[in-house]
């Protein structure tokens, strides 16, 4: 069974209310289709810094997102996946700016994760950057997770 690690705008996608604007309503709703039968499919995979992201915020709001976590595998922030985020930055694949999206795709590659699901195409599933990001994994010895989007994985004919 193939692996996904969840990056926190697909939880943010899944939880709340629905979106007024009709690309980001048109994307939870892709993502809560999705969610249906995601866990028959994949193994999935969040991190102690998607949980801190999720528990961010309206008391309310976190609580929701919180849950719908229970039961996912937690991976943990370790040395190594801290090396390859700065290595992320350093080569400018994601901005100094962002380093918690550096340690998503860190801490997926670094855990042989096969897939990142996220939503956030401007620093971590953005095409001009992708071929750093695969580089750099490949230089520390580390397949990247393919990044993707709940919709593309949605779509996917791998046989779990």
């Amino acid at each position: 069974m193939k692996s996904i690690y969840l990056e926190t705008t697909v939880v943010g996608h899944i939880a709340g209310r629905l979106h007024p604007v009709a690309t980001i309503l048109a994307r939870q709703q892709v993502t809560r289709q999705w969610w249906d039968s995601a866990s028959d499919r994949y193994l999935l995979f969040v991190s102690d810094l998607v949980l801190a992201e999720c528990g961010d915020g309206d008391e309310d709001a976190a609580s929701e997102r919180l849950k719908i976590l229970e039961g996912i595998d937690v991976l943990q922030t370790t040395a190594a996946a801290n090396e390859l985020a700065a290595s992320l930055i350093a080569a400018h694949a994601v901005p100094k700016s962002e380093p918690r999206d550096a340690l998503h795709i860190a801490l997926a590659a670094i855990n042989g994760i096969d897939y990142l699901a996220t939503w956030n195409f401007k620093h971590i599933m953005n095409p001009s950057t992708q071929h750093l990001i695969d580089a750099v994994c490949r230089n520390a010895g580390i397949e990247s997770a393919v990044i993707c989007t709940p919709e593309q994985l949605l779509v996917t004919y791998d046989d779990p």
